[in-house]
């Protein structure tokens, strides 16, 4: 089992139209979090990863995995 911690960060963001800089502020973090949770170099704490999902008004799953998401359209 891997320790990687896939996110749909990115999409959301894309899909609210939300900068990486406005999500960082609405957390509290500094904007180049955000890029390294969206890369996958940086798992965020369960404190974070809930603060995320309730900045994206989603259920934590729907953000965070330890699967790959399956890929949108083809």
């Amino acid at each position: 089992m891997s320790d990687l911690v896939h996110n749909r960060i990115a999409v959301l963001r894309a899909d609210r139209k939300v900068s990486r800089r406005e999500l960082a502020d609405a957390l509290g973090v500094h904007y180049q979090t955000i890029g390294y949770l969206e890369r996958g170099e940086y798992a965020p704490s369960l404190h974070l990863a809930l603060r995320i999902a309730a900045f994206f008004d989603v259920p934590l799953e729907a953000v965070f995995s330890m699967e790959p998401f399956p890929r949108i359209g083809a």
